[in-house]
This record gives C-alpha cells, sequence and structure tokens, in this order.
C-alpha cells in the first residue's frame, strides 16, 4: 500500500518548523525519523496533508551535562543515545533500554523525540523516562514549556502537545545514588513488549527510600505504580511485596490483543515487579519464580 498524497516541506530551522505547524496546524505530521510515520502513512492509519520534516535540523541534536540535568535533544537517534558514555554514566536505564529498542536499522533512524511523540504504549522510552523522572521541552511560536514527563503521555498515540508544537530535548535529573531494573517480555527480541518494567530507585541500607515502577504495555499509557509506595520506607518482607502486587493489579486496565489476553498480562505485571524488587535488593529470596 501506498501513503496517500501529501504536501512536504522541509524545515530549515525549529522556528521555520515552528512557523509551518502554526498555519497547518491539525492538517501536519512532524517527520523526524520517519520510523514510525513512515509506516503509519504507507499503511493509511495516517493521512495528513502535510509534512513538515525536522530531520536536518542540527540544533536538535545531541547530548550535554550541566547544572545538575542531563539534557537530550529530541533528534537525538536511539544509536546515538545506546553508544553516549554520559548517558550510560548519568542514565544507564536508557542505555539497556534502548537495546530492546526494534532492530539495529530502525534504531540508527529512530529518534528520542519521534518515540515520545509517538507515544506507543507498548514502547520503552516512554516508561524510560517516567522512571527517571524526565522532563518534556515543547516550543511554540512564541513560548517553550516543560511538562512532567507523568502529564505528557495522555493516551493511545496521544500526549500534551498541541499541533502547533514541537518536542525539542528531555531533561533528566542526575541522581547518582540511583540504581535501575528493565526488563520486558516478547514474543522476538525487537518486537513491541507484552509487558515490560522501566524502573529507577535509591536503597539506603536494605530499604527503598525512592522508587518508580514505570510499566508499558499494560494500558492506554505507560503507568508510573502507586503500587511502590507498599516497598518504601521500611523493610521488604513477602508480605508487603504479595501487598504491592495485589495494589498493582488493581491499578492496571491492560487490553487482550493477539498477544495476550488481559490476564496474561496483569500475571506478568505481576511477576515482573517480583523481579525487579528482588533484583535491585538483591534478595533471592523475594522471588517465588524465575524469568528466563
Amino acid at each position: 500500500m501506498k501513503a496517500s498524497a501529501f504536501s512536504y516541506a522541509r524545515a530549515s530551522s525549529v522556528d521555520h518548523a515552528l512557523e509551518l505547524l502554526a498555519v497547518h496546524g491539525e492538517q501536519a505530521k512532524v517527520l523526524s525519523g520517519g520510523q514510525s510515520l513512515m509506516p503509519a502513512l504507507n499503511l493509511r492509519l495516517s493521512a495528513p496533508e502535510w509534512i513538515v520534516d525536522i530531520g536536518g535540523l542540527a540544533e536538535l541534536r545531541g547530548i550535554s551535562v550541566s547544572d545538575g540535568m542531563l539534557r537530550i535533544g529530541a533528534l537525538t537517534r536511539h544509536a546515538d543515545v545506546q553508544a553516549s558514555a554520559e548517558i550510560a554514566r548519568h542514565a544507564p536505564l536508557l542505555t539497556e533500554a534502548i537495546a530492546h529498542v526494534a532492530h539495529p536499522a530502525i534504531r540508527n533512524r529512530g529518534t528520542l523525540g519521534g518515540s515520545l511523540a509517538h507515544a506507543d504504549p507498548a514502547s520503552e522510552l516512554p516508561a524510560c523516562v517516567l522512571a527517571l523522572d524526565a522532563t518534556i521541552v515543547v516550543r511554540g511560536q512564541d513560548y517553550e514549556r516543560r511538562v512532567p514527563a507523568a502529564d505528557f503521555f495522555q493516551g493511545i498515540y496521544e500526549t500534551a502537545l498541541t499541533p502547533e508544537e514541537l518536542l525539542t530535548a528531555v531533561e533528566i535529573p542526575l541522581k547518582p545514588e540511583s540504581i535501575h531494573f528493565f526488563h520486558e517480555h516478547a514474543r522476538r527480541k525487537g518486537d513491541y513488549a507484552i509487558v515490560g518494567l522501566a524502573a529507577s530507585a535509591a536503597i539506603t541500607g536494605d530499604a527503598f527510600v525512592d522508587l518508580r515502577l514505570a510499566f508499558f504495555a499494560v494500558g492506554d499509557r505507560p503507568l508510573l505504580a502507586d503500587a511502590s509506595s507498599h516497598l518504601v520506607g521500611g523493610p521488604v518482607t513477602a508480605s508487603t511485596l504479595a501487598a504491592a502486587q495485589a495494589a498493582l493489579d488493581d491499578e492496571l486496565d491492560p487490553q487482550e490483543d493477539q498477544q495476550a489476553s488481559a490476564g496474561m498480562r496483569r500475571y506478568l505485571a505481576r511477576q515482573l515487579l517480583e523481579q525487579c524488587v528482588a533484583t535491585l535488593l538483591q534478595r533471592p529470596d523475594l522471588r517465588t519464580r524465575k524469568f528466563a
């Protein structure tokens, strides 16, 4: 199948891109790496009148660290994120997660900003920025605003971006004491997850003082689970872990599809929580089931 006819404009700067979006609004789609948009166009799941190509905007690329913040430009490719020493040092959760994003050819074209703006609830990076307590930087024609990741994802392929805005960067607070966990279940390596968990935590002694659990592929957007409250501030026992798993079950609203039933997704999410806690605390005694 071929894409419907559309007009094409290649932006020469961020300001130019914003001018184009201000004119064409909901009739336009932004093209960055194209790894999600192009298949959608070719399958006619999306049929915009205009494509605004921002792929050549060098000002949206790059990784920097300053003032206690890791900043990643929206057009930074997955492959560059994966290879970055700065990200491996300050946000290793991203380094590990990107190894699960599709395949090398796609990671060589796809961008961090494109993945976040696409907001597929089964993709890895939206959950990662949620776990890392990141801020999404958004530009309009005459303003810039910062949106907490927890408020950015609003539904299946829906975000806080308006049609006239552009996602320009992601900012992640530096937390040298934090540790992380990432695991997903997929039918084949590179497939979208059936269920996944990206987590960031801080530990004092043998207790969590902070725990951010971002599940994905269990609802219409990545979920920052409140179930973590059962595990923070004191020793974790089999009983508290079971309470957290029960609370998680109440929070989830997974959908059934060709890959898994809702019940299977609930079961795998509970097991991922158990695996995450046992791994971060180095408590194999908390594990009741081992995963491959």
